[in-house]
């Protein structure tokens, strides 16, 4: 086990804050009940399976009790893991959801596409819950996101409501090991952002003791020398102690705006889950974890001071009969519709075309209007590149929305690596254009808890290699409308530059757009022109899902890529392929970088060939698809990310089920090997489709 400290260490010459004494009858009925829930799920709904996937909260939920009584500011926030649910219960969660949701019953947090502890509460007046995610380590960054978000409704929005709310974030000692944990605690001290982090030291990580997660098994002690950031620490099972510091560091955040890292020491009672048996314990570890089990320390200092011991049991007697009563309620709610099952992956409209808008989280759940919109444009004489195209929609929509913030590694005075945000920090602020650490899971991270606070975050990572080490939080934001059944949804644009530019290598030039299309969720698009990515941009920006926006390298100053600005409200709706070339004889499906070398190839061919340029890869085109080659009969897909797998095969699927006896010919695709983007020049060419390859494949095909 953990040493524990016998008192909280602060730093010198810092005063303790005064707290108010606990409702300590409240806190009494709240642990005899998350202990009754914990009991009939192991002794009988694990059992007979009526649970599939248990996790009790036996020791961690005293002082997770006495937190959450401390949340009452209608704009505090707080994420959590899957031992959180006396938090959920201090909160105000009622018993029924709270027991339906491992039941997997309709109307629980996930109405069952989700394990059941995975929770979510919207806020409606009180602490918002951010979604969970099952996943370790992943709740930290979204709380800096909340926590950066409250600074900015209070300073940037003027919103005097926000003056003393906090963020926090729950986790359990294994997950200070987490990259999640290490980039929020990076920006919370950097930025010095009112966040709380609660830790709970059992002294294991599953099986794994706590020495073997971070040196001496204590993390408070590590970031002793941490700057910026307010330690607290002792044991979260004694009632006088655990009560002190859960106050004075809900407090401290509060008073200070300031960071603070609250780590207590609780036995875990149980096994990691329902299936653990926790063999890996000597009988002594658990016998000293059942020595300091909070609900019998609690009754020891209750019990006669403030109690009377018939008063202690009719309270634990009532709480048991409100769960057993809970639960049979719960179990006689519906099972999940398989008929719905389909539902809620991206914001939804009725037959009248009536958005039907999430709960919490963007722009349209806060009520916000847009500018007006138009779909025709009203071009400058100008041409200019995309680069341009992109900065100028951005310095737009910045001046029209004031929720919307623009963020990234070296976005700010150096304007992108790109130049894509040159002058945007100038021009609208600090506040609002802004660099991050480096820790693509802290950007994207930080993006998911700013756009659950309604605000509009427009992250941009600097490469789409580097977006890799955000793979979690990009999947879990891109599931979120879909898991919480439209509860909560965090639309963001994330900004992406990749794909070759004169030479390539495998960490600035690969594309493979195709693994967004595959992540649940996520709009992607993929403009092959300053005007189009204009009209594509806005109409993201404007929009109420997440979406990727792929910006080529090689297009940003093309001189093919160029066009006239198309106007202030332009927009490209989603899923409408651009007809670049008509044709008749073949039809060519193409995107990004390769419209260019299709459109110079088809001249060159001699063929009378039909280019359409997909512009959105998720949604896409598949009515003009089928309509092209319905007309010509034979088709050629030309992409730049590898073969195997591209998103070329989806089409060719498409084409084979719903065009099969239209085609005259074999669909056909050419796209590069399955290799990384070559760094040589000379192997660039030999990698990636060329015009006088596009050329060939045309010819043959047409011939055929």
């Amino acid at each position: 086990m953990p040493a524990v400290a016998s008192a909280a260490p602060r730093p010198s010459g810092v005063a303790s804050i005064a707290h108010r004494e606990p409702d300590w009858r409240r806190v009494s009925q709240l642990l005899h009940a998350s202990r009754a829930l914990d009991d009939l799920e192991e002794s009988r709904l694990l059992p007979q399976r009526q649970v599939l996937y248990q996790f009790s909260a036996r020791g961690h939920d005293f002082a997770q009790i006495l937190l959450g009584l401390q949340l009452t500011d209608p704009h505090d926030g707080v994420t959590v893991y899957y031992r959180s649910r006396p938090l959920m219960l201090a909160l105000g969660v009622d018993l029924e959801d709270a027991a339906a949701g491992p039941l997997a019953r309709e109307g629980s947090f996930s109405g069952g596409r989700d394990i059941g502890v995975v929770f979510n509460k919207p806020g409606r007046g009180g602490a918002t819950v951010l979604p969970a995610s099952g996943g370790v380590g992943a709740q930290y960054t979204p709380a800096a996101g909340w926590a950066q978000a409250i600074r900015y409704h209070h300073e940037a929005l003027k919103d005097a409501s926000y003056a003393r709310s906090i963020a926090v974030v729950l986790g359990g000692d294994a997950s200070v090991a987490t990259g999640g944990f290490w980039s929020a605690l990076t920006m919370a001290s950097t930025l010095r952002l009112p966040m709380l982090f609660y830790i709970e030291d059992n002294g294991f990580g599953i099986s794994v003791p706590s020495q073997l997660q971070t040196p001496g098994g204590n993390i408070a002690a590590n970031l002793a020398s941490f700057s910026g950031l307010t330690l607290l620490e002792g044991d979260g099972a004694d009632p006088i102690q655990a009560a002190q510091l859960v106050a004075e560091a809900v407090g401290r955040v509060r008073e200070d705006r300031g960071p603070v890292l609250l780590r207590l020491a609780v036995p875990r009672l149980c096994g990691h889950s329902g299936q653990d048996t926790q063999a890996y314990k000597s009988p002594e570890t658990i016998s000293l974890e059942r020595a300091r089990d909070p609900l019998h320390r609690l009754q020891r200092w209750l019990v006669p001071r403030l109690l009377a011991e018939e008063e202690w049991t009719g309270i634990g007697n009532d709480a048991r009969r409100d769960v057993e009563a809970a639960v049979e309620r719960a179990l006689a709610r519906p099972h999940p519709d398989p008929g719905q099952l389909t539902r809620h992956v991206f914001c939804e409209s009725t037959a009248e075309g009536i958005a039907q808008v999430q709960e919490q989280g963007g722009l349209a759940a806060a009520g916000c209007a847009f500018a007006p919109s138009a779909r025709e444009p009203h071009p400058e004489p100008a041409r200019i590149n995309m680069l341009t195209a992109i900065r100028r929609t951005l310095d737009v929509e910045l001046t029209l929305n004031p929720r919307m913030v623009v963020f990234g590694e070296d976005v700010g005075p150096k304007g992108g690596v790109h130049a894509a945000t040159l002058g945007l920090q100038e021009k609208h602020g600090a506040s609002r254009v802004f660099d991050t650490s480096l820790s693509e899971e802290g950007i994207i991270g930080r993006a998911v808890g700013l756009a659950l606070s309604g605000l509009l975050p427009v992250p941009e990572i600097q490469f789409r290699k580097y977006a890799d080490p955000a793979t979690e939080q990009l999947n879990d934001c891109g599931t979120m409308r879909w898991r919480t059944r439209n509860r909560f949804a965090a639309p963001m644009v994330v900004r992406i530059p990749g794909g070759f530019f004169k030479c390539g290598d495998p960490w600035h030039s690969q594309t493979n757009e195709v693994a967004f299309v595959h992540g649940i969720g996520w709009r992607v698009a993929v403009p092959s022109n300053a005007e189009d990515a204009v009209g594509l941009l806005r109409c993201a920006l404007r929009g109420n899902d997440p979406t990727l926006f792929f910006e080529h390298r090689a297009l940003l100053d093309g001189a093919w890529a160029r066009r006239p600005y198309p106007g202030d409200e332009y927009v490209v709706p989603f899923g409408l392929a651009r007809r670049i070339r008509e044709g008749t004889e073949l039809t060519v499906v193409t995107w990004g970088a390769m419209v260019e070398r299709c459109e110079r190839a088809a001249g060159a061919s001699g063929v009378d060939a039909e280019i359409l340029d997909l512009r959105t890869l998720s949604p896409w085109d598949r009515e003009a698809v089928l309509a092209s080659v319905a007309k010509t009969h034979r088709c050629l897909i030309v992409h730049e990310d590898n073969l195997t797998a591209g998103f070329g095969a989806e089409v060719a699927a498409c084409l084979a089920k719903e065009a099969f006896f239209s085609l005259d010919a074999p669909i056909e695709r050419l796209a590069m090997p399955d290799i990384p983007s070559p760094h040589s020049p000379l192997l660039l060419e030999a990698a990636v489709p060329t015009v006088d390859s596009i050329t060939r494949a045309i010819q043959q095909i047409a011939s055929v």
